[in-house]
């Protein structure tokens, strides 16, 4: 290949290496029954075509390719479907906000041709969604692309609701739902958000009796639904009301008499009056004490939010405006009894935020309980593990209190609900469309016109996608897949209905593993908004964007004016091209587990100049190699030199920990364990060692090549799951004695099979680097000029000390710039001195250059002073019974241990302070 660039420039070879991955077939799965390795496989979770993607779904893909890309090198037959969603109800209202900003409505264009218009979108916005997937590095099957509304995964959705209608699991019934008067159509539990501790009024008022000897007095949060009040409860043992239970009521607005009925189940005496006004058609409550007592269901609020013909007088005004209404007119009759703040939990739906409305309707259910039950076993036996485990809880206590699913929606974009009706109110449900009705001799038909909730198409996901309801080689190869990455906030909307039509329609657990991850936030850990312009496009972070670019697409996406303003504060310069890679690791460094991932661009430009430093060390190796006949073929052995067993043995280490983090899903331990490996390790101390070692001379110098080829090859291949581009233009310049085509199927690296684990190698190096980060801060302090090669004397700490310096003097003068003398130990250092003096656990070491008295003495007391605080913590940790009796043996005893070395270190620092001194 050419020549290295001196920088890495991510824009130059991103789309090449995917280009080249896409085009070549390595992202695709064998889909073969004979092929020997393991499947592992993920179903993505198929971002909504409303749009493009957004910061969320970049944190998913990442951790998703990651898993993909590791388990890929591992030697498994890796699997990732990828996919969109037709989101229902999401994509219905971009739509309509579209023609609205035409001066239309989807009624103007009629339900074709509605259609039509949003599957154009459809096209535009799931093509702008693939590219971006693309653009992150998405390693997908995309052979295997499918779409929630695509020809087989309808087939499948409509297959699934017949065969539980068959099973009585699917069933049609008049009921109290959730109905937002904006979406015009019913929402499941799940679909609507509680809104808590929202300031109202209780409005109390009287209900005259019906025989003129009194009245009953209620409250309420909604005046206008008692247009629909039919009854009014009490509770059984309540002195004040026991007496009127069996009278009745006289509605003051419309001709109906309310009978007053015991109700212990409903009414606490203890709040308000005692007395609780029935209104069956527009609440829960009181639908469920309605069917008890036998009591009339009476709607007086249509589903665009109006008030129906049943409310009298009130008729067709807007339900809030009815609610102020009705209050004036009890006031007018002398009726009203007061009101008060009242705070209550108001529910909102979850797309629009408008008040939902308890309507009565003929809708669609699955029974649930039935479903459930197994899906609580599947995680209660450990078939399916959810990680993080605190939510194992929440799911158990979700699924054992479930309700049944209303899965129709009054929508047209959708999934058609497979139903007909004749004229007789006969249902038929079948696969494919029937001409006449079955159960009448042949009445004409009419389609149903709801659709199905968009969950129900997504709860099949895992297995659709995979061909089902056909037994296709791809079904009997993949299924169950292997792990569910997403959002903790779709554990009950998604995961767990796949679990339960998983389980139900294929027998098994959909997948083994849920790995649920949190919201990415603004850096302030606020959520992401188009209105506060504080939303970040993965693709600007990757390709860069100009202030002006940030604000024309904010203005587009309806940013407020402190939005906008936002948006110049906090990006006055725009976005530099940080590249995918630094992307990716910027998203791996927060914990997967955590609730909120505050995203720092200071962060991702952090990991921009992680990339260089990799870069930077491919290049030295690369050019240490050159000419040499060297390439990297494996663990160099044996390997003799100090700094080549040091540098095997800390790969071992970070080695071990990046493949514990990626087996656990702890991917930002995996990427920090290489990270600190690659810069502080590698980078930091091992090639400036290897530059003395290299100047040795053969064999020492051969053997430090083999080593440099070794672990910067073993390097790459770690990191390629995390950071696959630029490891990916390094990979193709190493020398290797395989030649594989690419670095994504080379073998991922062991820590025992590249590395070797090297404690006295580890110890000799701690103490180098130790007194070289010593030596350097003296050298910083004394004002001596870093190019300026100094003398140091130093006085070993015992025989051992003594005995391994004389090894390493030459190396650690190199790294501090200067010659190292190593006195024979116990000979005492000089009584009094105006060198800098440097106390290690290995020695005392005295720089040979005259220093200023008065820094000098500033330095060894700062020095002293932090020591002190150290040693203060861990006396009072050791004094500690309960630390003591708590805290592993090991861990008390490295403490003693480090205690023993601080004061020791700080006798030789206050010796040192007095020789200054005398």
């Amino acid at each position: 290949m050419s020549e290295m660039p001196k920088a890495y420039e991510p824009a130059a070879c991103e789309t090449r290496w995917y280009e080249f991955w896409e085009r070549s077939g390595f992202f695709r799965a064998s889909g073969r029954l004979d092929d020997p390795r393991r499947p592992y496989t993920i179903a993505i979770p198929p971002p909504n075509v409303t749009g493009s993607l957004h910061m969320g779904h970049a944190c998913r893909t990442t951790y998703e390719d990651v898993l993909i890309r590791h388990r890929r090198m591992c030697g498994r037959d890796a699997l990732w479907i990828p996919g969109t969603d037709h989101a229902g109800i999401a994509t219905q209202l971009v739509v309509e906000r579209q023609l609205r900003r035409e001066g239309l409505s989807r009624h103007d264009l009629g339900r074709q041709a509605f259609v039509e218009r949003v599957w154009r979108w459809k096209a535009e916005s799931g093509g702008t969604i693939l590219r971006q997937l693309r653009r992150l590095g998405a390693s997908c099957d995309w052979s295997r692309e499918r779409f929630t509304m695509d020809e087989g995964l309808s087939r499948a959705v409509r297959e699934a609701f017949v065969r539980l209608y068959e099973q009585g699991l699917v069933y049609r019934a008049h009921r109290l739902i959730h109905w937002c008067v904006d979406c015009r159509t019913a929402l499941s539990d799940l679909e609507v958000e509680a809104e808590e501790n929202v300031e109202g009024t209780l409005f109390d008022f009287a209900y005259p009796l019906e025989d003129g000897s009194g009245e009953i007095v209620v409250s309420t949060t909604r005046p206008e639904t008692m247009l629909g009040d039919t009854g009014i409860a009490v509770h059984p043992d309540d002195p004040r009301h026991r007496h009127l239970i069996g009278r009745h009521a006289r509605h003051p607005f419309v001709e109906r008499r309310l009978p007053i009925v015991a109700d212990a189940e409903l009414v606490d005496p203890t709040l308000g009056t005692g007395a609780v006004k029935l209104t069956p058609a527009h609440d829960p409550n009181d639908f469920a004490a309605g069917k008890r007592h036998g009591l009339e269901e009476i709607s007086v609020i249509e589903p665009d939010g109006r008030m129906g013909a049943h409310a009298g007088p009130f008729a067709g005004l807007e339900r809030f405006e009815a609610r102020r209404a009705v209050e004036r007119r009890l006031e007018e009759l002398g009726l009203a009894r007061g009101r008060r703040a009242h705070r209550m939990t108001l529910p909102r739906c979850q797309r629009c935020r408008s008040v939902i409305e308890p309507l009565l309707s003929v809708q669609w259910f699955v029974r649930m309980q039935p479903l459930a039950a197994p899906a609580i076993e599947a995680v209660e036996s450990g078939r399916i593990r959810i990680l993080p485990e605190e939510w194992t809880k929440t799911y158990f206590h979700w699924m054992r209190n479930i309700q049944d699913w209303c899965v129709s929606r009054q929508l047209w974009w959708g999934h058609p609900i497979p139903a007909w009706y004749c004229e007789q109110g006969h249902v038929t449900v079948a696969r494919a469309d029937p001409a006449r009705c079955a159960h009448c001799d042949g009445a004409p038909l009419q389609a149903d016109p709801d659709v199905l909730d968009t969950w129900f198409s997504s709860a099949l996901w895992p297995f659709s996608t995979l061909g089902w309801p056909d037994t296709t080689v791809d079904l009997r190869r993949y299924y169950p897949t292997d792990d569910m990455e997403t959002g903790f906030d779709i554990l009950f909307f998604w995961v767990a209905r796949m679990i339960m039509m998983g389980l139900h329609f294929m027998g098994d657990v959909p997948f083994r593993r849920v790995l649920l991850g949190g919201l990415v936030t603004d850096e302030r850990g606020e959520k992401m908004s188009k209105v506060r312009g504080n939303v970040v496009d993965p693709l600007d972070v990757i390709d860069g964007a100009s202030l002006e670019q940030l604000l024309d697409k904010a203005r587009a996406g309806g940013a407020s004016a402190e939005g906008l303003e936002y948006i110049r504060k906090t990006y006055p310069q725009g976005f530099a091209a940080f590249g995918a890679d630094a992307l990716r690791m910027t998203l791996l460094s927060y914990a997967p587990q955590s609730r909120k991932i505050a995203l720092s661009l200071k962060r991702v430009e952090g990991y921009r100049h992680f990339a260089n430093k990799l870069w930077n060390a491919a290049r030295y190796t690369l050019g240490a190699l050159e000419g040499s006949g060297v390439h990297a073929a494996g663990r160099p052995d044996p390997v003799a030199e100090l700094p080549n067993r040091w540098i095997l043995s800390r790969l071992a280490v970070a080695l071990d920990e990046a493949e514990r983090g990626l087996e656990e899903y702890r991917l930002d331990e995996a990427s920090r364990s290489l990270y600190r490996f690659v810069w502080d390790e590698l980078c930091d101390w091992y090639l400036e060692m290897s530059k003395t070692l290299l100047r040795s001379g053969d064999p020492v110098a051969d053997e430090t090549r083999r080593t440099l080829a070794h672990v910067l090859d073993v390097a790459v291949r770690a990191l390629h799951p995390m950071m696959p581009f630029v490891t990916e233009e390094i990979w193709q310049r190493i020398p290797r004695a395989d030649g594989g085509p690419t670095v994504m199927l080379a073998p991922y690296p062991s820590a025992t099979r590249d590395g070797r684990p090297d404690v006295e190698a580890d110890t000799a190096i701690a103490a180098v680097v130790e007194a070289t980060v010593a030596i350097r801060a003296a050298r910083a302090d004394a004002d001596v000029h870093p190019g300026r090669r100094i003398d140091v004397s130093m006085w070993p700490s015992d025989e051992t000390s003594a005995a391994r310096w004389k090894g390493m003097a030459t190396l650690a003068g190199a790294l501090c710039n200067g010659r190292i003398e190593v006195h024979p130990p116990g000979n005492a250092p000089p009584a009094a001195t105006t060198t800098a003096v440097v106390a290690t656990r290995c020695g005392t070491f005295h720089l040979l250059e005259t220093v200023d008295p008065a820094r000098e003495r500033s330095r060894l007391e700062r020095e002293l002073a932090r020591l002190g605080k150290e040693l203060e913590g861990l006396e009072r940790r050791l004094a500690s019974p309960d630390f003591v009796a708590r805290a592993p043996a090991e861990v008390v005893e490295a403490q003693r241990a480090r205690r023993v070395e601080l004061d020791a270190r700080r006798t030789e620092l206050r010796a040192a302070l007095a020789r200054l001194s005398g």
